[in-house]
Protein backbone atom coordinates (compact mmCIF):
# COMPACT_ATOMS: atom_id res chain seq x y z
CA UNK A 1 0.00 0.00 0.00
CA UNK A 2 2.93 2.16 0.90
CA UNK A 3 4.76 1.73 -2.48
CA UNK A 4 1.59 2.02 -4.48
CA UNK A 5 0.61 5.35 -2.94
CA UNK A 6 4.39 6.58 -3.56
CA UNK A 7 4.25 5.54 -7.07
CA UNK A 8 1.07 7.55 -7.46
CA UNK A 9 2.11 10.44 -5.80
CA UNK A 10 5.76 10.31 -7.88
CA UNK A 11 3.45 9.83 -11.19
CA UNK A 12 0.88 13.08 -9.88
CA UNK A 13 4.02 15.06 -9.91
CA UNK A 14 5.51 14.15 -13.23
CA UNK A 15 1.77 14.68 -14.66
CA UNK A 16 1.58 18.40 -13.43
CA UNK A 17 5.37 18.66 -14.23
CA UNK A 18 4.71 17.92 -17.37
CA UNK A 19 2.14 20.37 -17.75
CA UNK A 20 3.05 22.98 -16.67
CA UNK A 21 6.45 22.56 -18.86
CA UNK A 22 4.56 22.01 -21.82
CA UNK A 23 2.80 25.39 -21.63
CA UNK A 24 6.37 27.72 -19.55
CA UNK A 25 8.97 29.11 -20.78
CA UNK A 26 11.68 26.30 -22.52
CA UNK A 27 14.54 25.84 -19.73
CA UNK A 28 16.92 26.64 -22.38
CA UNK A 29 15.32 30.75 -22.51
CA UNK A 30 15.34 30.47 -19.05
CA UNK A 31 19.44 30.03 -18.70
CA UNK A 32 19.97 32.59 -21.37
CA UNK A 33 17.83 35.20 -19.14
CA UNK A 34 19.66 34.21 -16.22
CA UNK A 35 23.32 35.03 -17.90
CA UNK A 36 21.72 38.40 -18.91
CA UNK A 37 20.63 39.33 -15.61
CA UNK A 38 24.23 38.17 -13.98
CA UNK A 39 26.04 40.37 -16.63
CA UNK A 40 24.08 43.56 -16.07
CA UNK A 41 24.32 42.85 -12.29
CA UNK A 42 27.86 42.83 -12.94
CA UNK A 43 28.36 45.47 -15.33
CA UNK A 44 27.04 47.65 -13.25
CA UNK A 45 28.88 46.52 -10.44
CA UNK A 46 32.21 47.33 -12.23
CA UNK A 47 30.80 50.81 -12.99
CA UNK A 48 30.00 51.31 -9.18
CA UNK A 49 33.50 50.34 -8.65
CA UNK A 50 35.34 52.06 -11.01
CA UNK A 51 33.71 55.45 -10.44
CA UNK A 52 34.70 54.48 -6.67
CA UNK A 53 38.21 53.56 -7.03
CA UNK A 54 39.36 57.19 -9.02
CA UNK A 55 39.52 60.74 -7.72
CA UNK A 56 40.59 63.74 -9.02
CA UNK A 57 42.64 66.01 -7.60
CA UNK A 58 42.29 69.76 -8.47
CA UNK A 59 45.11 72.42 -8.72
CA UNK A 60 44.04 74.53 -5.41
CA UNK A 61 43.47 71.33 -3.52
CA UNK A 62 45.23 68.57 -1.17
CA UNK A 63 43.20 65.16 -0.19
CA UNK A 64 43.77 63.35 2.71
CA UNK A 65 43.63 59.56 1.86
CA UNK A 66 42.17 57.14 4.71
CA UNK A 67 42.91 53.47 4.84
CA UNK A 68 41.79 51.29 7.49
CA UNK A 69 42.12 55.46 10.09
CA UNK A 70 45.19 55.67 8.59
CA UNK A 71 45.62 59.37 7.30
CA UNK A 72 47.98 60.11 4.21
CA UNK A 73 48.16 63.50 2.36
CA UNK A 74 47.75 63.80 -1.18
CA UNK A 75 49.37 66.71 -2.63
CA UNK A 76 49.87 66.02 -6.19
CA UNK A 77 47.27 67.35 -8.53
CA UNK A 78 45.51 64.82 -11.13
CA UNK A 79 43.66 62.02 -11.30
CA UNK A 80 44.20 59.19 -8.43
CA UNK A 81 42.99 55.65 -7.89
CA UNK A 82 41.81 54.21 -4.48
CA UNK A 83 40.62 51.12 -3.31
CA UNK A 84 36.56 51.54 -2.86
CA UNK A 85 34.80 50.54 0.51
CA UNK A 86 38.47 50.68 1.59
CA UNK A 87 39.89 53.40 1.46
CA UNK A 88 38.31 57.22 1.84
CA UNK A 89 38.88 60.58 0.02
CA UNK A 90 38.23 63.55 1.99
CA UNK A 91 39.77 66.71 0.50
CA UNK A 92 40.84 70.16 1.36
CA UNK A 93 40.52 73.84 -0.63
CA UNK A 94 43.90 75.20 0.20
CA UNK A 95 43.51 78.47 -1.35
CA UNK A 96 43.55 82.01 0.61
CA UNK A 97 40.08 81.99 2.36
CA UNK A 98 38.54 84.76 4.63
CA UNK A 99 35.53 85.79 7.29
CA UNK A 100 34.28 89.10 8.77
CA UNK A 101 34.68 89.63 12.47
CA UNK A 102 32.18 92.24 13.88
CA UNK A 103 30.16 92.25 11.24
CA UNK A 104 28.51 90.01 8.13
CA UNK A 105 29.88 90.08 4.69
CA UNK A 106 26.71 89.15 3.16
CA UNK A 107 24.97 91.86 3.89
CA UNK A 108 27.51 93.91 5.92
CA UNK A 109 25.31 94.38 9.13
CA UNK A 110 26.87 94.83 12.78
CA UNK A 111 27.21 91.94 14.92
CA UNK A 112 27.64 94.05 18.18
CA UNK A 113 28.77 91.28 20.21
CA UNK A 114 31.63 90.45 18.26
CA UNK A 115 32.58 94.81 17.40
CA UNK A 116 32.14 96.33 20.56
CA UNK A 117 34.93 96.33 22.58
CA UNK A 118 37.15 98.52 25.30
CA UNK A 119 40.33 100.41 25.18
CA UNK A 120 42.12 101.02 28.18
CA UNK A 121 41.53 104.38 28.41
CA UNK A 122 37.98 102.72 29.04
CA UNK A 123 35.99 104.00 26.44
CA UNK A 124 33.88 101.64 24.06
CA UNK A 125 34.48 101.88 20.37
CA UNK A 126 33.14 99.50 17.26
CA UNK A 127 35.75 97.39 15.60
CA UNK A 128 35.65 95.13 12.39
CA UNK A 129 38.43 92.87 11.21
CA UNK A 130 38.79 90.95 8.11
CA UNK A 131 40.78 87.86 8.82
CA UNK A 132 42.71 85.59 5.98
CA UNK A 133 43.48 81.99 5.92
CA UNK A 134 44.77 79.02 4.41
CA UNK A 135 45.34 75.17 5.47
CA UNK A 136 48.78 74.32 5.59
CA UNK A 137 48.64 70.86 6.81
CA UNK A 138 45.37 68.89 5.36
CA UNK A 139 45.94 65.69 7.49
CA UNK A 140 45.99 68.11 10.75
CA UNK A 141 43.08 70.14 9.52
CA UNK A 142 40.91 66.97 9.16
CA UNK A 143 42.00 65.16 12.32
CA UNK A 144 43.79 68.01 14.92
CA UNK A 145 40.36 69.20 15.78
CA UNK A 146 36.96 68.56 14.88
CA UNK A 147 36.49 72.45 13.63
CA UNK A 148 39.71 74.07 12.88
CA UNK A 149 38.12 77.62 11.59
CA UNK A 150 36.01 77.77 14.55
CA UNK A 151 39.25 77.22 16.89
CA UNK A 152 40.81 80.12 14.92
CA UNK A 153 37.94 82.50 15.07
CA UNK A 154 37.78 81.95 18.86
CA UNK A 155 41.60 82.32 19.02
CA UNK A 156 41.06 85.56 16.73
CA UNK A 157 38.31 87.22 18.82
CA UNK A 158 40.03 86.60 21.95
CA UNK A 159 43.51 88.47 20.61
CA UNK A 160 41.72 91.18 19.13
CA UNK A 161 39.94 92.56 21.99
CA UNK A 162 43.48 91.33 24.14
CA UNK A 163 45.28 93.99 22.22
CA UNK A 164 42.62 96.40 21.17
CA UNK A 165 42.31 96.51 25.15
CA UNK A 166 45.93 97.75 25.65
CA UNK A 167 45.74 101.22 23.37
CA UNK A 168 43.95 104.14 23.49
CA UNK A 169 40.34 104.54 21.35
CA UNK A 170 43.09 107.18 19.78
CA UNK A 171 45.21 105.06 18.18
CA UNK A 172 42.37 102.54 17.60
CA UNK A 173 40.30 105.29 15.40
CA UNK A 174 43.64 106.57 13.67
CA UNK A 175 47.10 106.65 14.15
CA UNK A 176 47.52 103.17 15.63
CA UNK A 177 45.98 100.71 12.91
CA UNK A 178 48.89 99.43 11.52
CA UNK A 179 50.97 98.51 14.85
CA UNK A 180 47.55 97.04 16.33
CA UNK A 181 47.08 94.67 13.39
CA UNK A 182 50.72 93.95 13.39
CA UNK A 183 50.39 93.13 17.40
CA UNK A 184 47.13 90.73 16.72
CA UNK A 185 48.35 89.21 13.91
CA UNK A 186 51.70 87.97 15.45
CA UNK A 187 49.96 87.09 18.86
CA UNK A 188 47.06 84.74 16.60
CA UNK A 189 50.29 83.22 14.58
CA UNK A 190 52.11 82.25 18.26
CA UNK A 191 48.79 80.76 19.42
CA UNK A 192 48.15 78.84 16.28
CA UNK A 193 51.65 77.70 16.16
CA UNK A 194 51.04 75.86 20.07
CA UNK A 195 47.48 74.37 18.90
CA UNK A 196 48.88 73.26 15.42
CA UNK A 197 45.46 72.27 13.79
CA UNK A 198 46.66 73.04 9.97
CA UNK A 199 45.11 76.20 9.64
CA UNK A 200 47.66 79.09 9.05
CA UNK A 201 46.27 82.72 9.10
CA UNK A 202 47.47 84.47 6.30
CA UNK A 203 46.31 88.16 6.95
CA UNK A 204 43.93 90.28 9.33
CA UNK A 205 43.01 94.18 8.77
CA UNK A 206 40.96 96.73 10.50
CA UNK A 207 38.27 97.29 8.24
CA UNK A 208 36.41 100.37 10.27
CA UNK A 209 36.82 101.55 13.73
CA UNK A 210 33.97 104.09 15.30
CA UNK A 211 32.68 105.05 18.37
CA UNK A 212 29.42 103.33 19.60
CA UNK A 213 27.24 106.14 19.14
CA UNK A 214 26.63 109.38 16.46
CA UNK A 215 27.09 112.07 20.01
CA UNK A 216 30.78 110.35 20.66
CA UNK A 217 31.40 109.78 16.96
CA UNK A 218 30.70 113.49 16.11
CA UNK A 219 32.93 114.50 19.17
CA UNK A 220 35.80 111.96 17.40
CA UNK A 221 35.61 113.91 14.70
CA UNK A 222 35.98 117.16 16.54
CA UNK A 223 38.77 115.87 17.67
CA UNK A 224 40.17 114.48 14.80
CA UNK A 225 39.73 117.78 12.77
CA UNK A 226 41.86 119.35 15.75
CA UNK A 227 44.73 116.95 14.71
CA UNK A 228 44.69 117.85 11.21
CA UNK A 229 44.54 121.55 12.29
CA UNK A 230 47.52 120.40 14.34
CA UNK A 231 49.18 118.71 11.98
CA UNK A 232 48.69 121.23 9.40
CA UNK A 233 49.69 123.84 11.17
CA UNK A 234 53.01 122.01 12.21
CA UNK A 235 54.14 121.54 8.77
CA UNK A 236 53.46 124.89 7.80
CA UNK A 237 55.94 125.82 10.85
CA UNK A 238 58.28 123.32 9.32
CA UNK A 239 58.09 124.37 5.89
CA UNK A 240 59.18 128.23 7.08
CA UNK A 241 61.92 126.68 9.24
CA UNK A 242 62.95 125.27 6.53
CA UNK A 243 63.05 127.99 3.92
CA UNK A 244 64.58 130.29 6.94
CA UNK A 245 66.97 128.59 8.03
CA UNK A 246 69.45 128.29 5.09
CA UNK A 247 69.26 132.02 4.52
CA UNK A 248 70.18 132.18 8.37
CA UNK A 249 73.08 129.94 8.17
CA UNK A 250 74.20 131.77 5.22
CA UNK A 251 74.22 135.05 6.99
CA UNK A 252 75.93 133.15 9.90
CA UNK A 253 78.21 132.05 7.48
CA UNK A 254 79.08 135.46 6.19
CA UNK A 255 79.47 136.95 9.37
CA UNK A 256 81.87 134.56 10.57
CA UNK A 257 84.14 134.45 7.72
CA UNK A 258 84.05 138.50 8.12
CA UNK A 259 84.91 138.02 11.54
CA UNK A 260 87.89 135.42 10.43
CA UNK A 261 88.78 138.15 7.95
CA UNK A 262 89.19 140.99 10.74
CA UNK A 263 90.50 139.01 12.95
CA UNK A 264 93.70 137.90 10.63
CA UNK A 265 93.88 141.73 9.31
CA UNK A 266 94.10 142.85 12.99
CA UNK A 267 96.49 140.01 13.69
CA UNK A 268 98.62 140.96 10.76
CA UNK A 269 98.43 144.25 11.58
CA UNK A 270 99.48 143.68 15.37
CA UNK A 271 102.24 141.57 14.05
CA UNK A 272 103.58 144.39 11.53
CA UNK A 273 103.36 146.75 14.50
CA UNK A 274 105.48 144.78 16.70
CA UNK A 275 108.03 144.18 14.00
CA UNK A 276 108.15 148.03 13.58
CA UNK A 277 108.28 148.51 16.85
CA UNK A 278 111.22 145.74 17.45
CA UNK A 279 113.28 147.21 14.94
CA UNK A 280 112.55 150.76 16.23
CA UNK A 281 113.56 149.49 19.43
CA UNK A 282 116.52 148.04 18.25
CA UNK A 283 117.23 151.64 17.09
CA UNK A 284 116.78 153.31 19.69
CA UNK A 285 119.09 151.47 21.69
CA UNK A 286 121.63 152.10 19.26
CA UNK A 287 121.08 156.36 19.00
CA UNK A 288 118.03 157.18 21.84
CA UNK A 289 118.65 161.24 21.04
CA UNK A 290 118.26 160.75 16.83
CA UNK A 291 115.31 157.97 17.10
CA UNK A 292 113.41 160.46 19.96
CA UNK A 293 113.45 163.23 17.59
CA UNK A 294 112.41 160.68 14.53
CA UNK A 295 109.46 159.61 16.27
CA UNK A 296 108.58 163.36 17.32
CA UNK A 297 109.04 164.50 13.89
CA UNK A 298 106.41 161.53 12.56
CA UNK A 299 104.24 162.22 15.09
CA UNK A 300 104.06 166.16 13.80
CA UNK A 301 103.71 165.29 10.42
CA UNK A 302 100.58 163.48 11.28
CA UNK A 303 99.04 165.37 13.84
CA UNK A 304 99.63 168.95 12.43
CA UNK A 305 97.42 168.65 8.96
CA UNK A 306 94.73 168.23 11.01
CA UNK A 307 95.21 171.00 13.01
CA UNK A 308 93.52 174.55 13.27
CA UNK A 309 95.92 177.41 13.67
CA UNK A 310 94.49 181.16 15.24
CA UNK A 311 96.65 183.89 15.45
CA UNK A 312 95.99 186.41 17.28
CA UNK A 313 97.73 189.84 17.16
CA UNK A 314 98.29 191.81 20.22
CA UNK A 315 95.79 194.36 18.73
CA UNK A 316 92.75 192.03 19.16
CA UNK A 317 93.01 190.65 15.21
CA UNK A 318 92.67 187.65 14.66
CA UNK A 319 93.44 185.46 12.17
CA UNK A 320 92.68 181.70 11.29
CA UNK A 321 95.20 179.56 9.06
CA UNK A 322 93.65 176.21 8.52
CA UNK A 323 94.58 173.57 7.33
CA UNK A 324 98.91 173.99 8.42
CA UNK A 325 99.61 171.63 4.81
CA UNK A 326 98.68 174.67 3.16
CA UNK A 327 102.48 175.75 3.80
CA UNK A 328 103.84 172.84 2.67
CA UNK A 329 101.65 172.12 -0.62
CA UNK A 330 101.97 172.88 -3.91
CA UNK A 331 101.66 176.35 -5.20
CA UNK A 332 98.17 176.33 -6.35
CA UNK A 333 97.29 175.10 -2.77
CA UNK A 334 99.32 177.46 -1.50
CA UNK A 335 97.75 180.76 -3.86
CA UNK A 336 94.25 179.51 -2.33
CA UNK A 337 95.15 179.02 0.96
CA UNK A 338 96.84 182.48 1.16
CA UNK A 339 93.40 183.86 -0.74
CA UNK A 340 91.53 182.86 2.06
CA UNK A 341 93.58 183.74 5.00
CA UNK A 342 93.74 187.28 3.23
CA UNK A 343 89.85 187.56 2.86
CA UNK A 344 89.71 186.38 6.63
CA UNK A 345 92.22 188.60 7.43
CA UNK A 346 90.28 191.61 5.66
CA UNK A 347 87.19 191.15 7.13
CA UNK A 348 88.11 190.81 10.59
CA UNK A 349 89.76 194.57 10.07
CA UNK A 350 86.86 195.95 8.35
CA UNK A 351 85.08 194.53 11.74
CA UNK A 352 86.53 196.53 13.89
CA UNK A 353 87.31 199.26 11.68
CA UNK A 354 83.41 199.66 11.42
CA UNK A 355 82.68 199.19 14.56
CA UNK A 356 84.87 202.16 15.97
CA UNK A 357 87.90 202.93 17.21
CA UNK A 358 90.03 200.41 19.31
CA UNK A 359 91.14 201.04 22.67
Amino acid sequence: MKNGSFRNFKNGFETVNGGAGSTGTPPQQKKTGGKIAVLAVLAILIVFLGLNSAYEIKEQEQAVLITLGRAQAVTEPGLHFKIPFIQQVKKVNTTIQGFAIGYSSDDNEVNEDESLMITSDFNFIDVDFYVEYRYSDPVKAIFASRDPLEILKNVSQSCIRTVIGSYPVDDVLTTGKNEIQASIREMILNRLEKQDIGIQLVNITIQDSEPPTLEVMEAFKAVETAKQGKETALNNANKYRNEQLPSAQARADGIIKDAEAQKAERVNEATAQVARFNSMYAEYIKNPVITKQRMFYETMEDVLPDLKVIIESPGGNMQMVYPVESFTGNEEDNAGTAAGANTGTDNDAAGPAAAGPQP
